[in-house]
């Protein structure tokens, strides 16, 4: 490491704060586990069938995972890459949302038309609510009153209550809703309609869709953008949204609500993650079996990892 001798002080430059991503293999069953500071893929777990939404326990401890062909959401111990646990998470779990304080897991059950919640310190479920058909993204509010769940087949977000336990409303989306995230002042929720082509911005003190953005790519075609994961980076001001088929990511100004630049990554890219200091995204891609690395700042692919088939969700822990 390279040293700076200042006024007799020798002065070490300080170390990105190591980081590890965990990449959900869909088709292959398994968990990749890369070191993000060298790209390399350090281990492969094999997990439940049909692995898809994926995160990390509040201390850190274990990986939650949707395994939803065995209809369970799996526990990993972090340490040894084993399945310490299986949660009764309902039929076909496809996504969640850990709640705010970590106690709770908001489960999708596809098949269901259902959410799930399950306690985790007793790892039972504390109650369960119907709501649109096929249920996928999930997300609570960040002053812990509502959950939201999308559904895909009927084309509306569902308000749930989590004190009275219930569904009190529903908001009408584009077609095919895949996943949800409110910003970090909870006043909007940002919607990914896959077959729409948009992600629309809900007013939720209205619970009323306040704007919506449509997404051009030079030289590709309007149906082959499939707007899917969304995440925002730690100082909410760019939202980076996966638009699937476009094989691009959106680097989007959260205030000014526009794109500031497409960068093309590998094939269906399907989920995103953001480290921790908000410099990088990290984009999974299902038909290419692998992840691109995004300077977000350059608004560019730095490195592209190869990971298990068909990778789907991803989450980065320090």
């Amino acid at each position: 490491m390279k040293r700076i001798i200042m006024a007799g002080l020798i002065l070490v430059p300080a170390v990105a704060q190591a980081e590890t991503l965990y990449v959900s293999n869909e088709r292959g069953d398994s968990v990749s586990v890369i070191d993000a500071a060298s790209g390399t893929v350090t281990a492969t777990w094999p997990v439940g069938g049909r692995p898809r939404g994926i995160t990390v326990s509040k201390d850190g401890k274990y990986l939650y995972l949707c395994a939803s062909l065995d209809h369970a959401v799996q526990v990993i111990d972090r340490a040894s890459g084993k399945v310490v646990a299986e949660l009764p998470s309902g039929q076909d779990p496809e996504q969640f949302f850990l709640s705010r304080d970590g106690t709770t897991l908001f489960v999708a059950n596809e098949d269901d038309a259902a959410l799930t919640a399950i306690d985790l310190a007793s790892r039972t479920v504390a109650f369960q609510v119907d709501v649109g058909g096929e249920p996928e993204g999930v997300a609570q509010s960040p002053d812990g009153q509502w959950v939201v769940v999308t559904s895909e087949e009927d084309n509306l977000v569902n308000w749930i209550d989590i004190k009275a336990k219930a569904m009190v409303a529903e908001t009408p989306v584009d077609l095919r809703p895949r996943h949800v995230e409110f910003t970090a002042d909870g006043k909007q929720l940002w919607v990914a309609a896959e077959v729409g082509g948009t992600v629309q911005i809900i007013d939720t003190a209205s619970r009323q869709v306040a704007e919506t953005l449509r997404f051009a790519i030079p030289g590709i075609p309007d149906h082959r953008i499939l707007p899917c994961g969304i995440s925002f980076t730690p100082d909410g001001k760019t939202a980076v949204i996966a638009l699937g088929r476009a094989d691009h990511v959106a680097l989007v100004d959260v205030a000014t609500r526009k794109v500031r630049v497409y960068v093309p990554v590998g094939k269906r890219v399907w989920h995103v993650a953001i480290s921790a200091d908000g410099t990088r995204a990290y984009a999974a891609n299902g038909l290419s079996d692998n992840v691109s690395a995004i300077d977000l700042a350059k608004g560019a692919v730095t490195q592209t990892i190869a990971v298990g088939a068909a990778p789907w969700g991803i989450a980065a822990a320090p």
